[in-house]
């Protein structure tokens, strides 16, 4: 089907196929072109430029969209959103002044989501979990990785990487799978974290290649979880079925998880909320992404990741929502773009890019999402009628969607 949108009041984040990220001083420039069309061609786009360029031709349908804006739809490069049930209680626990931490060390957290994901079948898992992901997509997300981690055994974890799977065939927004066995220790093994290292390296690994259910590889690289020498030992193993890294690190604590990722090519390290000299360094001139999460600095009150000492030092710097059941209950990436601009001084350009193009390279995809570029995939974002792009993250919390296009398709 051909689709053609007239009078697009501004045409944000247009590109060459030859950008695949957005670094240091140059995420202050969003390409854009003002009074603009768009031409769809099945689920690519086929041309865009100004409307004095534009040429009338044998088109299914026109689009007007006067006082509307269209940019690519959201790439959400760091999600949890295969779960089972919540952790509501928790978050009363937390306003009556437990933290993260004192929460995880009485059973609570991620072991809490494992006993309720272990007790779930793999159909109302599947189903609580495709019901996340269809709002994730009226929000404007066309682009979503999602790990797995709340297994903690290896039936649990091929699970949720089957359920995964099964999203991946039947959504229609793009969808990365990690795997995240080592999310944390589980009660089985509280006290011998090796046999549980070595269940996730002779078990889990293999049979998650045998069925081919996994991109990526990742590990909460975090005092009290998994260790420099831990995670060297599953991204080694990982390495051998093809895994790319993509490692939690720096949360709570820096202790040479960045350098190590890089070490490994990690595709994107995720957290940050701690950087140090040391960590600036060892990111500098790498293919290594920084990903912040600010849903969780924000739902947690934990610092949020310098992502301006990051750009400033010529680096790369990616969104996604972290959205999960304790720690950011929200895939709301409008929210994310916002929350970038209030609490981390990012300006909205600098945000936009950072959800979108740089969020597709921390998922490997830059080359078909992200961007309105020629041949890329028609992921696009209509927007409410808005004066600028800047309103999206001024008016947060509110919802700037009108419509959500996937691959060429309205989505209803």
């Amino acid at each position: 089907m051909a689709i053609l949108f007239t009078h697009i009041k501004e045409l944000l984040q247009t590109r060459p196929q030859s950008e695949v990220k957005v670094m240091g001083t140059a995420m202050a420039d969003l390409p854009h072109i003002k009074n603009a069309f768009l031409r769809i061609q099945g689920d690519e786009i086929l041309d865009f430029g100004p409307m004095a360029d534009v040429v009338i031709q044998e088109t299914d349908e026109v689009v007007d969209v006067t006082g509307k804006l269209i940019l690519p739809a959201w790439c959400d490069s760091h999600s949890h959103v295969v779960y089972a049930g919540d952790r509501s209680q928790e978050f009363v626990d937390r306003l009556k002044g437990l933290s993260y931490e004192a929460i995880a060390a009485r059973g609570g957290g991620i072991l809490n989501s494992a006993e309720t994901l272990q007790n779930t079948c793999e159909d109302s898992l599947y189903t609580q979990s495709m019901e996340r992901v269809k709002a994730l997509i009226q929000l404007g997300t066309g682009a979503l990785e999602i790990k797995s981690g709340y297994g903690l055994s290896t039936e649990a974890e091929l699970k949720m990487l089957c359920v995964i799977k099964k999203i991946k065939e039947t959504a229609p927004l793009k969808v990365k799978a990690t795997f995240l066995g080592a999310h944390a220790i589980p009660k089985l093994y509280k006290d011998n974290k090796k046999d549980y290292i070595d269940l996730i390296i002779n078990q889990m690994l293999p049979e998650i290649d045998r069925q081919k259910l996994a991109d990526f590889v990742d590990v909460f690289c975090e005092k009290n979880y998994f260790s420099l020498e831990d995670t060297e030992r599953i991204l080694e193993a990982a390495a051998q079925y093809n895994l790319v890294p993509k490692i939690h690190v720096n949360q709570f604590n820096a202790f040479g998880g960045v350098g190590l990722g890089v070490k490994h090519k990690a595709l994107s390290v995720d957290h940050l909320e701690v950087v140090t000299d040391k960590d600036l360094k060892d990111l500098k001139n790498t293919n290594t992404m920084p990903v912040a999460l600010p849903g969780c600095s924000f739902f947690l009150g934990i610092p949020y990741t310098p992502v301006r000492k990051l750009m400033d030092s010529g680096m790369p710097v990616a969104l996604a929502s972290d959205f999960n059941p304790g720690s950011a209950p929200s895939g709301n990436m409008n929210f994310v773009v916002s929350l970038a601009c209030i609490k981390m001084n990012m300006t909205p350009e600098e945000a936009i890019n950072a959800a979108t193009l740089n969020g597709a390279y921390a998922m490997d995809i830059s080359d078909t999402h992200g961007s309105i570029t020629k041949g890329k995939k028609a992921n696009l974002i209509i927007t409410k009628n808005m004066t600028s792009f800047r309103q999206i993250p001024y008016h947060f919390a509110n919802n700037p969607i009108h419509k959500v296009m996937i691959n060429g398709t309205f989505v209803d």
